[in-house]
């Protein structure tokens, strides 16, 4: 089984390929490269994340006449060879629509927008020389001009001609007839084989001058042609046939014009491939809310909030959300050992990073936070279902074993191993043996990778060794449900007794299996279940911190809002009663020297002070009331 297939990325490829404008965006879907160069996946990335962005901001772009000329092109090769008025009717349309984008690339606001995607124009070119001819031959709807040539001009003119007098005769016979009453009221001219033809019984087809040239199913009626149109007809016939060459003519004309210019037209048409290509990639991108990760140069892997593509489409259907997955690869933690209950999400995990990794190093955005990294893996190795060779004759753990055996021979510390339910398909103690021999010599060869089991000798392996980290599968052992949740740094419990009892198996058999167990692999289980079972409090109380430590903050906010509000006000008020004194002193300066500039002027005269002083008063208790009115 291929690998695209095991990871379920044919199917990424099949909603591509449905969103994609033509054959051209489709073809270029099954061209589709797992890619190990860090610049080119980088580029193709990029491009993706500026057309996301066209898709989202931009209703200009162009998107009509996405069709793939190459086929008739490469035709044309040839000498004495053409293309059909249909094709190019489809070469002018698409040549059209490349024109057209590459003045939206070309627009310098797009251009500094979209510079990924500008860069693309580099293999694209115009050739104003073809674009004037085709639009000499053909007219908008894909017809032949009759002035693409004198020739053809003239053939058509004489054409014309001799078939108005043929018209004119047939319809002049076809009255006469009508009058002799050898035609029927309601019947009108025939047209057979491209002739046009009088309908008469076939009783009086003898008293009409001309020749049966069809008659009706049922032999009653007959189709005649009237001698003097004959010779007419004849010549009309000569006359397209006539047309039909100067047609062909001007069509190989055109191929032998533009056969020096095919090779930069078909690169043309490779831009519009990768266009459509793009453009699908964005648009599936938008649909998973996908981003693009960093790209280090180290082996390494770094996904934050992660789902899976499939799992995320399948979900949204039905109005369901994909538990999101944190999942680290470095230096120090090179091999993550996921382990936890049945139907827990450990293959979930597994192809999850399976499948986002091999999207990425496609040239994929994926569904991930932004913040995420990867670096770039030179293989990636996947032992996944059931292997089962029927051609080979080997049963589905010898198939295991093969794939391992492959693994260790050649997976590199740039390799990324994936292998669910690692060391299962045969005798529970020596496979639980060979599986850690082989998870040591991995380990050994600094391979990176992600492995599912539930072996208790490899999750007390993975602990005591270092390069290889524990992971587990929450369970809500309460509710005996599991959380789909992979939590890092400790193994997982399987929870088989405890999901065994919850579905009604009886106790005895139960306790009877506790037993042959071995009290060493019980007390591991339990001891898994309670650390789980304390974190989960330890999480809860974390949670319930988290909000009233956020309660707290939000209320320190708001007092520090209020308490700034108020000494805004008082600034304010103050601000106000001096601006209010300086106005009382600035009133109370000019009154007193109004009154001094009267006294001298009316030389101190005793009854003249005596009324300024009585009028300075009344002035001065204004002034001094003013600001308590103002205040009410």
């Amino acid at each position: 089984m291929k690998i695209e297939q095991k990871i379920g990325f044919d199917k990424i490829k099949e909603q591509l390929k449905s969103l994609t404008l033509s054959s051209l965006g489709k073809n270029r879907v099954d061209e589709i490269n797992y890619l190990v160069s860090a610049s080119t996946i980088n580029r193709m990335l990029s491009e993706t994340m500026e057309f996301k962005n066209i898709c989202l901001n931009n209703n200009d772009f162009p998107i009509n006449s996405f069709y793939d000329a190459k086929p008739f092109l490469n035709k044309i090769k040839t000498e004495n060879t053409y293309i059909t008025p249909e094709e190019l009717l489809m070469l002018k349309r698409s040549l059209d629509t490349i024109k057209a984008i590459k003045r939206f690339f070309d627009n310098e606001e797009n251009r500094e927008k979209y510079p990924n995607l500008h860069k693309l124009l580099r293999q694209v070119k115009i050739f104003p020389y073809i674009y004037d001819s085709i639009n000499r031959i053909i007219d908008k709807n894909g017809e032949i001009k009759s002035n693409a040539s004198k020739e053809l001009r003239d053939i058509r003119l004489e054409l014309s001609r001799k078939l108005t007098q043929v018209s004119s005769i047939i319809h002049r016979e076809f009255k006469k007839a009508k009058q002799a009453g050898l035609v029927e009221k309601d019947v009108n001219i025939s047209v057979r084989n491209g002739k046009l033809l009088i309908p008469v019984s076939a009783y009086d087809k003898n008293k009409i001058s001309g020749v049966v040239q069809a008659q009706s199913s049922t032999g009653k009626t007959v189709f005649i042609e009237p001698i003097e149109s004959i010779e007419l007809q004849n010549q009309i016939k000569e006359l397209e046939f006539a047309e039909h060459r100067e047609i062909i003519k001007i069509l190989i004309e055109f191929a032998n014009s533009i056969r020096p210019y095919i090779d930069n037209l078909l690169n043309n048409y490779y831009f519009l491939a990768e266009i459509d290509f793009i453009r699908a990639k964005a648009l599936f991108s938008i649909t998973l809310n996908a981003t693009k990760p960093k790209i280090v140069s180290q082996s390494v892997l770094d996904f934050r909030y992660a789902t899976h593509p499939l799992l995320y489409l399948a979900f949204k259907k039905i109005n369901k959300e994909v538990v999101p997955l944190d999942i680290e690869i470095n230096e120090s933690q090179r091999i993550i050992l996921i382990s936890g209950p049945n139907a827990g999400g450990k293959s979930v995990a597994l192809k999850t990073v399976a499948l986002l990794q091999y999207m990425v190093q496609c040239g994929l955005l994926i569904p991930v936070k932004n913040t995420s990294k990867t670096g770039i893996f030179k293989q990636i190795f996947i032992d996944i279902g059931d292997e089962q060779s029927i051609e080979n004759d080997l049963s589905t753990y010898s198939s295991h074993l093969y794939n391992m055996k492959m693994f260790l021979e050649k997976a590199q510390p740039t390799s990324l191993v994936l292998i669910d339910e690692f060391g299962t398909g045969t005798e529970p103690i020596m496979g639980a043996a060979i599986a850690e021999s082989i998870l040591q010599e991995l380990n050994n060869k600094q391979v990176r990778g992600v492995l599912t089991t539930h072996y208790s000798n490899l999750k007390h392996f993975a602990a005591s060794t270092e390069g290889i980290e524990n992971a587990a599968m929450l369970f809500d052992n309460s509710k005996l449900e599991p959380l789909f949740i992979m939590e890092i740094g400790k193994p997982g419990s399987s929870f088989a007794f405890e999901i065994a009892k919850s579905i009604g198996l009886p106790s005895h058999i139960i306790n009877n299996a506790i037993k042959k167990t071995g009290t060493k692999e019980v007390k591991l289980e339990k001891h898994l279940q309670q650390i789980e079972h304390d974190k989960r409090i330890i999480r809860n109380e974390k949670s319930k911190a988290r909000l009233l430590k956020k309660e707290l903050t939000e209320k320190v906010d708001n007092f520090n809002k209020e308490k700034m509000k108020l000494l805004n006000e008082r600034k304010e008020i103050i601000d106000a009663s001096n601006k209010k004194a300086e106005n009382i002193l600035l009133e109370a300066n000019k009154l007193i020297e109004n009154t001094i500039r009267e006294i001298k002027t009316n030389q101190a005269e005793k009854e003249a002070t005596k009324l300024l002083r009585k009028k300075f008063e009344d002035e001065k208790k204004q002034i001094l009331n003013k600001p308590k009115k103002e205040k009410q």
